[in-house]
């Protein structure tokens, strides 16, 4: 699927109640989640000691940080949506957030998005996307949540 090309809050506002689609696959590598760990000093064995998740998780591997799943949404999102003649986007805040599921060392992930509601606030669009992280191989998700972004247009 191409990605959708957005270049005014007339054009996002068409969207609105449609899937947009779906991101390309990325790996959450064991080098990402050490890097995630000492950005946020977040070091629980779980996610960076390989050995001890072998005989000590339930998974028998390290797990990506929830945060960092979560962290990675933006990226994802610009995959499926490229917004032109924004001066300025802002990550403007999360709902209805749910991890349903953890993300082990080396799997892939992509989002599914849908545009759930589009506002005008005095010329800033508030985006507000329906985000599903799914996981290749896996029925249930990594995490739902709404997104919300802020666009300035030119």
């Amino acid at each position: 699927m191409s990605k959708i090309v957005i270049n005014s809050f007339e054009e996002l506002e068409q969207y609105v109640g449609k899937e947009l689609g779906v991101s390309d696959y990325i790996t959450i590598t064991q080098e990402q989640i050490n890097l995630f760990a000492d950005a946020t000093l977040d070091h629980q064995w779980i996610h960076v000691d390989a050995e001890r998740a072998k005989t000590e998780s339930p998974y028998k591997t390290t797990i990506a940080h929830g945060y960092l799943n979560l962290s990675v949404l933006p990226y994802l999102w610009n995959e499926v949506v490229e917004v032109n003649n924004s001066k300025l986007t802002v990550n403007y805040g999360i709902e209805n957030l749910r991890f349903n599921q953890p993300v082990l060392v080396n799997s892939e992930v992509r989002v599914r998005a849908k545009l759930k509601a589009v506002k005008n606030l005095r010329g800033t669009t508030k985006a507000e996307i329906e985000v599903a992280m799914e996981i290749n191989g896996n029925k249930k998700t990594a995490l739902d949540a709404t997104i919300i972004f802020l666009y300035h247009f030119i």
